[in-house]
């Protein structure tokens, strides 16, 4: 994926990412506001030997401290040391609960041994470390033997005596608002990436291109006046021009894939499913045709839900089936629309599939293409009915439909899998109801 697409994910999923981040950074404020604040002390005691006189015998003794500073580490929160501080300062705790509390370290090359306190009490906290370091400095007198004159040997002195803090050591609401920011945008991102690749809808030409090897004929751009039938008074100018453009550059591919070589001039136009815009495209396609001078007629062969003469607003009593089952002629039921000729589906028959794929349709088809340079059939969605599948048969070929974030990759697949097996020839698809910001120029030019 590249930035593009990546910037297209975040401009689909801001709320959700925006929502994660929001309960990442809340959850960090609850926790930091629900959190009693805890202080820590430091005591600090040095541990000595006692020596002779010779610089020998001084450094002999430093040594041996340095390297025994470990168990006093490990005797500093024992309960030997720890019991007499509860009975000193009569806290209702357990050594092993004490313990808890309390951090004993050495810092590396000395021999000086840190007690470090936390509470909930500062004052307490200094108290504690300050208790430790004493009862250390008594149970070392008791412990270790002293040399043959009696005097002791090894002594522990305080070198800095714990102090009251007035600042807490947690909540740290920066650090803890910074994780939730972090964990915000991590998690917020990593589902709508996680939606997206999950999400099998179609949305930008790439996407059709990684599924089929059928030619992307046009992207045809999000506009609510891009029906040319119902406005044709729409502004060329913004997303409206957009989109009219779009219908001219299908146009023009229409024009080279139908027409080259011994290719027939009758266009069928479905879709995967119903809702992809599939009526929208074949009666602007065959505006833009007429707009041209060519010969062209549009006929509604969707014979189960006929839109093409509601939307262009035409009688729609008698039509094709009426022509393909003998009761109408078809110069009888030929309609025109400025310089567009229409057929409208007639009367709704109980067998569509058999009228689509009769005999009587060949022949309509064979009459029409020899008067018409273009004939633009609507026909049913592919996934649902064969219609479409019979029609495009009979037909030169197939425009297929996929409405952007409508259409599925599998559907897509499905549908002209579907057109394969009927032996009919797929032209290429259309990628319908795509935002201004996927066609390259217009999103700068008229932003």
């Amino acid at each position: 994926m590249d930035l593009q697409q990546y910037l297209q994910i975040f401009r689909k999923y801001w709320r959700s990412i925006l929502t994660v981040l929001s309960v990442c950074v809340g959850a960090a404020l609850v926790f930091t506001f629900l959190q009693t604040p805890k202080y820590s002390s430091t005591s600090s005691a040095l541990i000595a030997v006692d020596t002779a006189a010779s610089a020998g015998e001084l450094s002999s003794g430093a040594l041996y401290a340095e390297r025994q500073v470990s168990s006093f580490v490990a005797l500093a929160d024992s309960a030997l040391v720890l019991d007499p501080v509860i009975d000193e300062l009569g806290l209702d705790v357990t050594p092993q609960a004490l313990r808890s509390r309390v951090s004993v370290s050495a810092p590396a090359g000395t021999s000086i041994v840190d007690v470090t306190v936390t509470d909930t009490n500062a004052g307490r906290a200094a108290e504690i470390a300050n208790a430790i370091t004493a009862s250390l400095k008594n149970v070392t007198s008791d412990v270790v033997p002293t040399g043959p004159d009696g005097d002791e040997i090894v002594t522990v002195t305080v070198v800095e005596p714990a102090s009251e803090s007035s600042r807490p050591v947690s909540p740290r609401p920066v650090v803890n608002i910074a994780l939730g920011l972090i964990a915000g945008v991590v998690l917020g991102l990593g589902q709508a990436l996680v939606r997206r690749l999950l999400d099998s809808r179609i949305r930008t030409r790439d996407d059709l291109e990684e599924i089929t090897d059928a030619p992307v004929l046009a992207s045809v751009v999000h506009h609510k006046g891009s029906d040319r039938a119902k406005d044709e008074a729409a502004p060329a100018r913004g997303t409206a021009w957009a989109s009219d453009e779009s219908y001219r550059k299908l146009r023009t591919a229409v024009g080279f894939v139908a027409l080259g070589g011994e290719r027939r001039s009758s266009i069928v136009v479905t879709s995967s499913v119903q809702g992809e815009g599939k009526t929208e495209t074949s009666t602007n396609l065959a505006k833009v045709l007429a707009e041209t001078g060519a010969r062209v007629l549009l006929v509604d062969a969707d014979l189960r839900r006929p839109q093409v003469g509601a939307r262009l607003g035409l009688d729609d009593e008698l039509g094709l089936s009426d022509v393909l089952t003998g009761r109408a002629d078809l110069n009888d039921v030929l309609l025109s629309v400025d310089d567009l000729s229409v057929l409208t589906a007639g009367t709704v028959p109980p067998n569509p599939s058999e009228l689509l794929g009769s005999e009587a349709m060949a022949e309509l088809l064979a009459l029409v293409e020899a008067h018409f340079e273009y004939v633009i059939l609507d026909a049913p969605p592919l996934l649902p009915v064969t219609d479409a599948a019979v029609l495009s048969h009979q037909a030169g070929g197939a425009v297929v439909v996929a409405r952007a974030g409508v259409a599925r990759q599998n559907q897509l697949t499905e549908a002209l899998s579907i057109l394969e097996a009927a032996d009919a020839s797929v032209y290429g698809v259309v990628l319908n109801d795509v935002p201004v910001s996927q066609i390259d120029g217009y999103s700068q030019y008229y932003r």
